[in-house]
């Protein structure tokens, strides 16, 4: 037996939806919290599966945390015990590589198995591994393919990064915090969840300097104090509600939202024929008689996110003409055009790229969701197509999307949860 989301498509969307706190940035925030020697407060924390399987995580490690109320989350790291991670946990979720830089900043040791996450194709560490020992940590790769990071004694260093990822800027930043003296990280990214990163750190007593630029400084310090924190909206989650209210809603609301955060999206559908109206926290789509084709090349922030180009996928099957994406950052994310494809859409998949011919009606079938992105794009190519649609692998979604039967329901669509064989 199998938990299948049943969705039966074309009923027009109405109505508002709350987004809740980032998804990517919680997941890096929960690790970082153990940083502290007193109770840290996060608020906006969204009720995710990755969020369980890093309590799971905390625990481990004898870390005190605690839901107090729906999206309030108090992790105490004072009798925290720095165990070998070893635990099937950490391989559900990509984000559990905080740990190490966590954990070495700490204690100056981490033993810890390979994280998960989405099969999205290669996704080395190494980024995070050379800023470890541009430190003066040595990083072994176990026979059982676990990692011990080991450090006498961290000391700031100048790190260059070949790539301006986001895991190896937060990791190296976190594992600087209490190491001697100034770290300077080049080439870091710029993506809005290292600035709430970066933030609870200095709420913390962290002197981090730069973030949200692609220069940080970190000047280490002795100790790191419990504090509060409220986390930044998800602008995934809100990007992937704006697809949906261009696809299928007669006037829909997408509340709390940082629109900066969101500008690539927004250019490109006003590119479509969008309707919108963009306010300080929100924007209102309305329906649109006829989109358009439009080119997509996924960038680092504040370029298009890789993480939208799924979903926009699924919109762009009912846009007048030709589409093209090209995902620059991972070149195999596009397992969801094949599903796509099964329920109609006339897709061209390329290494790295892929065509989409439109407007192509859709209908309902079996789809799998192969990943979190994915997952998304099936559920808006789900609300647009004539039938009903069963879309399996469910736990993908429900990594990374919060009460998305509820939010859809409240919408006027129709889904529901069931178990097939």
């Amino acid at each position: 037996m199998q938990e299948v989301l049943r969705i039966e498509g074309g009923h027009e969307l109405e109505g508002e939806v709350t987004i809740s706190g980032s998804k990517n940035a919680t997941v890096a925030l929960i690790p970082a919290a153990v940083l502290a020697n007193g109770p840290v407060t996060i608020v906006g924390v969204p009720d995710i599966a990755d969020v369980e399987n890093l309590a799971v995580i905390l625990r481990l490690l004898n870390v005190d945390v605690v839901r107090t109320s729906r999206d309030h989350l108090i992790i105490d790291p004072q009798n925290m015990v720095n165990t070998d991670l070893l635990d099937d946990a950490v391989s559900k979720l990509r984000a559990s590589y905080y740990f190490m830089g966590a954990l070495l900043g700490k204690f100056g040791h981490v033993r810890m198995k390979m994280p998960g996450g989405c099969p999205l194709g290669e996704r080395p560490i190494d980024l995070h591994l050379k800023g470890f020992e541009a430190l003066g940590a040595t990083c072994t790769e176990e026979e059982d393919g676990s990692y011990t990071i080991h450090a006498d004694e961290l000391v700031g260093a100048k790190i260059f990064l070949d790539i301006s990822s986001v895991g190896a800027t937060i990791n190296i930043m976190m594992a600087a915090a209490y190491a001697k003296g100034r770290t300077t990280i080049k080439n870091a990214a710029r993506e809005p969840e290292i600035i709430d990163v970066a933030t609870l750190l200095n709420k913390m007593g962290a002197r981090i300097r730069g973030a949200g630029t692609n220069v940080i400084t970190i000047d280490g310090v002795n100790n790191l104090n419990g504090c509060f924190h409220e986390i930044i909206p998800d602008r995934i989650e809100a990007g992937t509600y704006i697809i949906i209210a261009a696809a299928m809603a007669k006037e829909m609301t997408i509340n709390s939202i940082i629109p900066a955060h969101l500008d690539s999206l927004l250019a490109k559908l006003r590119d479509m024929g969008v309707d919108m109206e963009v306010d300080v926290d929100r924007v209102t789509i309305r329906h649109s008689d006829r989109l358009q084709g439009v080119d997509v090349t996924t960038m680092p922030y504040p370029g298009f996110a890789t993480d939208l180009q799924q979903p926009l996928t699924a919109l762009m099957t009912m846009a007048e003409g030709k589409s093209h994406i090209e995902d620059t950052i991972y070149a195999d994310r596009f397992l969801h055009c094949k599903e796509l494809k099964r329920m109609g859409a006339d897709i061209e998949v390329l290494k790295g790229e892929a065509n989409i011919n439109g407007p192509t009606p859709l209908h309902g079938a079996r789809v799998c969701a192969t990943d979190l992105r994915c997952g998304a794009s099936l559920v808006i190519a789900a609300l647009m197509a004539e039938g009903v649609t069963e879309i399996t692998n469910v736990y993908h979604i429900d990594r990374g999307y919060a009460e998305i039967d509820r939010k859809l329901t409240s919408l006027g669509a129709v889904v529901s949860r069931h178990f097939v064989e």
